[in-house]
């Protein structure tokens, strides 16, 4: 049984907690604007900050759903194992390789979504963005909790896991900015 440290419990808890609540959100405002054409969901700000934008394209349904539920149902099992983390229960190995397989096929995922979103779609999700925020920092606790007492190449992954987390971050935030940089300079 390997049982999560309080940092990486705590990690697991608020980041479900977190990535849930932002994909019930999404799931809502899908659902008021699939009932409603004319609603202009609240995530909407500004032209490029439009998840208006984003929910009508085939992207949001890429299996043939609401992408949110997706969501909504891999971060229940986040919160779940996060509480169970948080009141000290340890669990198998086998169940933290399925949240670090659950969590690759998120950063994967997202990482489409991402390309998607800037290169096909041209506007950001904002929450989408929260979701793109928290499945870095999982993968990196399912890492550890795999890997984190290894030795070898796993062992060295799970010791730059945090690293790998702040590059992923930087190269976002930078391929965002790039994108869009005439509309964020045009604010200044």
């Amino acid at each position: 049984m390997i049982t999560a440290g309080p940092r990486a419990a705590w990690i697991l808890l608020l980041g479900g907690l977190t990535g849930w609540l932002a994909a019930v959100a999404l799931l809502v405002e899908r659902i008021k604007l699939f009932t409603d054409p004319g609603y202009t969901p609240t995530c909407s700000i500004n032209p490029i900050l439009s998840c208006g934008s984003v929910m009508v394209t085939d992207q949001a349904r890429v299996f043939g759903f609401p992408n949110p539920l997706i969501g909504v149902v891999g971060f229940s099992v986040v919160v779940t194992l996060g509480v169970l983390s948080v009141a000290g229960v340890g669990f198998p190995r086998w169940i933290w390789g399925g949240l670090w397989l659950g969590t690759v096929f998120g950063v994967g995922f997202v990482c489409w979504l991402i390309f998607e979103s800037l290169y096909r779609i041209n506007a950001l999700c904002p929450y989408c963005m929260v979701v793109w925020a928290i499945i870095t920092p999982l993968l990196a606790v399912s890492i550890d909790q795999l890997w984190g007492r290894s030795g070898g190449p796993l062992g060295v992954l799970a010791e730059w896991r945090w690293t790998l987390v702040a590059v992923f971050f930087a190269v976002v935030l930078l391929l965002v900015f790039l994108r869009f940089q005439d509309y964020w300079l045009s604010l200044v």
